[in-house]
């Protein structure tokens, strides 16, 4: 191994739809030795199994060949930057083709290698006929499974640059594997060195998702330069694991401990036991260093063996949704809004039993505007500007139809200042949810084709780590009886603060970023100083997060310390309305949900609150507290 060696990785993509600005701003600003693009969401893979049912040789991130490609390929023939990315969804082989055929089309001598094997849905009858489960909720698997993909690891990825593959595409994998696949080909990582596969995971996890890594989403938003030019991240990596991050010259955005120590939380649930399909990752200890304006060092990442299984996320048909929109406008427009939705719904309800029709499977009215999603913290119940939303479910599609009908007479029916940029009907999709399993890796079978050529791609299934008791810093408030969470969730706790101190919301104190998984959602919390962590400890405890958030969670609330980065991770059960295409909601993926708790009121001593307060009017922070 060389330990001198440095690896300069880029990560164009977060997810499919990123800018296209990435690849070419990396490509020839970057000095990079690979691109690597994450494309791959719950959410996406069902996007992707809708598309291939339409027309089987979709399936994949057509941007990749058709825009991010087609834009730097020559410059990366010319730099020798090797590429990685999972952009070949459930359809891996059709992606390898299109891009083989793009290759063709500009002249160029570039090696592509197709990573297959983590579409598992010739199982599923079998699977299920064993009494096969969903993880989450234990509920039998669906009958129409549409797709299942295992999250594949590093491994086959590194035996594809190793066999000379200049461009590797993959299927399901788990995000931070595409990084982690070039670190372990370059400094010859094997698959026991746990270590150096968890800090490859966390450089992989860093930069998985594009502009995250850069200042995007950063609480303090108002701090990131020039969001119109945001820098994509570049790692550079060294062969003991440790790694800075950056971004090319001249770039927007911002390099900051405290945005990356974010992205470091983001959606990992236990963060001493993260569970990738190459190793089970320990982050409590990381540390997160600001080297310069430009460079932030990440260490201390620890690992252990991995588990003997892999998750699968599998997409099942579940009916059809559709959902309508009115723009509601003056006095009283919140209630106005609300009723118009709720007459919707009685007309078309009436309609379907004059027709013999069934019920709507599911139904949701949001007031977008009056901060619906703030359940009992709303503040803006007196808005005069609003835009009504009804999601409906059904299991037939005629039924959706007579609904977008019945949407538009609201405009001359019912409320005064009903408008709207336009009134299109509102149109029926079918409805791709998902479901998560574990398959044993003996039952996975990988294989690399390059050049026509298929081999093997073995990985270690035996496993060896075991979920050990619960850690002594992690905390559980369990969940509420029905009757008292949806109590709480409809009036709000007013706090007095004691004599000699006053409240400032939690902002003024931390940093936040929250993510989903399936139906849980996380929030990463970190000190903005080392002295307010035990502030933070004390009062925003797994408790209060899961009062505060009654009117959405409807399970326990875990919190996970993270010492290294003088912080704590919240995992929510049962949050999102089932997460995803599932959800009804206008934020299906909690990301608005660490912003939510940074209104949390904090009781603090007067003369820090004041201190807070000047720091906060420095930052020209467009926080109001009233």
């Amino acid at each position: 191994m060389d330990t001198n060696r440095k690896i300069r990785i880029g990560g164009a993509s977060g997810f499919w739809g990123d800018s296209s600005l990435g690849a070419p701003q990396l490509v020839l600003g970057g000095d990079i030795d690979y691109l690597v693009f994450d494309y791959l969401a719950e959410l996406t893979m069902a996007i992707m199994a809708a598309a291939r049912g339409k027309k089987p040789e979709l399936g994949y991130a057509t941007d990749f060949v058709d825009v991010a490609m087609r834009s730097v390929l020559p410059e990366i023939a010319r730099r020798r930057i090797r590429v990685v990315s999972n952009a070949g969804g459930i359809n891996p082989r059709s992606c390898g083709d299109a891009l083989a055929a793009l290759v063709r089309e500009l002249g160029l001598d570039l090696k592509i290698a197709v990573v297959e094997g983590d579409d598992v849905s010739a199982q599923i009858p079998a699977l299920r006929a064993a009494g096969l489960k969903d993880m989450f909720t234990g509920a039998p698997a669906p009958e129409r499974i549409i797709s299942a993909n295992a999250y594949l690891g590093a491994l086959p990825i590194a035996q594809a640059l190793a066999a000379g593959a200049d461009i590797v595409i993959t299927g399901r994998c788990v995000d931070s594997a595409v990084t982690l696949g070039p670190l372990m080909h370059a400094f010859g990582w094997r698959a026991t060195d746990y270590d150096l596969l968890a800090a490859g995971s966390l450089a992989g996890h860093i930069i998985e998702c594009g502009a995250q890594a850069t200042g995007g989403l950063h609480t303090d938003w108002d701090q990131v330069p020039d969001w119109a030019n945001i820098g994509y991240p570049v790692i550079e990596c060294a062969a003991d694991g440790s790694f800075t991050v950056g971004k090319p010259p001249g770039t927007g955005g911002l390099i900051s401990a405290a945005n990356v120590a974010e992205q470091m939380l983001y959606e990992i649930g236990d963060p001493g036991a993260y569970v990738l399909p190459d190793v089970v990752c320990d982050f409590r200890d990381v540390r997160i260093e600001q080297l310069s304006p430009d460079a932030v060092r990440v260490s201390g990442a620890r690992g252990y063996a991995p588990t003997d299984t892999y998750k699968v996320s599998a997409t099942y048909m579940d009916g059809f949704r559709a959902a309508g929109t009115m723009v509601i406008v003056g006095i009283d427009a919140v209630a106005k809004a609300q009723r118009t939705g709720e007459a919707v719904l009685a007309r078309t309800r009436a309609i379907f039993r004059a027709r013999g029709l069934p019920d709507y499977t599911a139904t949701h009215v949001e007031v977008i505007g009056a901060e619906s999603g703030y359940g009992p913290h709303a503040r803006a119940r007196a808005a005069r500007e609003v835009t009504m939303r009804v999601a409906v479910n059904h299991t037939m599609k005629p039924a959706l139809e007579i609904f977008a009908r019945e949407i538009a007479p609201a405009g001359t029916s019912w409320s005064p200042g009903t408008t709207g940029p336009g009134f299109a009907r509102p149109s029926a999709s079918p409805l791709i949810k998902q479901v998560a399993f574990t398959l044993p890796k003996r039952d996975v079978a990988i294989q690399v084709t390059m050049d026509g050529t298929s081999m093997p791609a073995p990985v270690p299934v035996d496993g060896g780590w075991r979920a050990p008791a619960e850690a002594a810093d992690t905390t559980t408030a369990p969940a509420l009886p029905e009757s008292e969470r949806l109590a709480r969730a409809a009036v709000e706790t007013v706090r007095t603060p004691a004599a000699g101190h006053a409240l400032v919301p939690l902002v003024r104190l931390a940093w936040a970023r929250s993510g989903d998984k399936g139906d849980n959602s996380n929030i990463g919390l970190i000190a903005r100083r080392p002295e307010y962590l035990p502030i933070l400890l004390e009062q925003v405890t797994a408790a209060a997060v899961r009062d505060w958030f009654a009117h959405m969670v409807k399970g326990e609330v875990k919190r996970y310390r993270v010492p290294g980065i003088h912080g704590c991770n919240f995992l929510l059960f049962s949050a999102l309305d089932g997460g995803g295409t599932a959800s009804m909601r206008l934020d299906p993926l909690g990301k608005g949900m660490g912003q939510q708790l940074l209104d949390m009121p904090i009781e603090v001593p007067a003369a820090l609150a004041a201190a807070l307060e000047d720091e906060a009017s420095k930052r020209q922070r467009a926080t109001q507290w009233p």
